[in-house]
């Protein structure tokens, strides 16, 4: 790889029945790099947008706008699955088929704030270790209950048993157990039989395009107004120094390099200096 394609960020499609770190191997080997990164998990059995940086763009994962995420699922009413996907079925019932507006006021009815348990088959972390490492262990899994908010839904396909929607969620949402409580409004049992990430806020799979890092910061631009050298050479930053002194998390350009920064108690911290676009 030449020098000036070591700091990348872009979007891969990873294919479903590959685990995320694995995937991510084969593409350090294909683009010959060592430091590289991927925002955002997808269970082995999932595809779709997996957000890749190399070099110093991994430094940037926690400042992107990486959300509200969109996903395509695929339902198998009358499946049953501790895992709620099809890794572990362990019963199919026979169900009657639903009338396709039944299915699409459900759908509706997950607009909104939802509390919920995550799956035990999940990378939540209790204790330092994985819900998943715990429950394939046959140990207890005690989760809390978290909350995400669906912004929109859509009934892509229903051919029964089999129900394909659309389900846009803020970030850090469970599509398992959004299918779940789907299965509670239908009154019956159900696992996902299919997942793709199509989006993460505006990222979307480009061919593995180069992106260009300012178009997807979660960030205001910041204007330095003093010797710009202090910010080069990580000085001390004051805040008189600066444009817009509000309380916030900002980016500043110079050229081809961005620092980003934290105004909080009229003082500026860095949060992170010197990454090259």
């Amino acid at each position: 790889m030449t020098k000036q394609n070591i700091d990348r960020l872009f979007v891969a499609y990873k294919p479903a029945n590959i685990g995320s770190n694995r995937f991510l191997s084969k593409i350090k080997r294909r683009y010959s790099v060592k430091k590289a990164g991927f925002s955002g998990t997808l269970d082995p059995f999932a595809k779709g947008v997996l957000i890749i940086a190399f070099g110093r763009h991994t430094r940037l994962f926690q400042f992107l706008k990486k959300a509200p995420k969109t996903y395509r699922a695929t339902l198998w009413l009358g499946a049953f699955s501790e895992t709620l996907d099809i890794e572990k079925i362990t019963n199919i019932e026979t169900l009657m088929p639903f009338q396709e507006a039944r299915i699409e006021n459900e759908l509706d009815s997950l607009i909104g704030e939802i509390t919920y348990l995550p799956p035990k088959y999940s990378a939540k972390k209790i204790d330092g270790t994985r819900a998943y490492d715990l429950a394939r262990a046959g140990k207890e899994v005690n989760l809390k209950l978290i909350s995400s908010t669906v912004y929109d839904t859509k009934l892509i396909h229903y051919k029964h048993p089999f129900v394909t929607f659309d389900i846009t969620i803020s970030e850090g949402g469970y599509i398992r157990s959004m299918a779940q409580i789907l299965c509670e409004k239908l009154q019956v049992q159900g696992s996902l039989s299919a997942l793709e990430r199509l989006c993460e806020g505006d990222f979307v799979f480009d061919d593995e395009k180069a992106l260009n890092p300012l178009d997807y910061l979660d960030l205001t631009e910041n204007f330095y107004l003093s010797d710009t050298e202090n910010l080069t050479l990580g000085r001390k930053l004051v805040l008189e120094d600066f444009k817009i002194q509000d309380e916030g998390k900002y980016f500043v350009k110079l050229d081809k390099i961005i620092s980003i920064l934290e105004i909080k108690d009229d003082k500026v911290r860095y949060l992170l200096n010197g990454v090259i676009l």
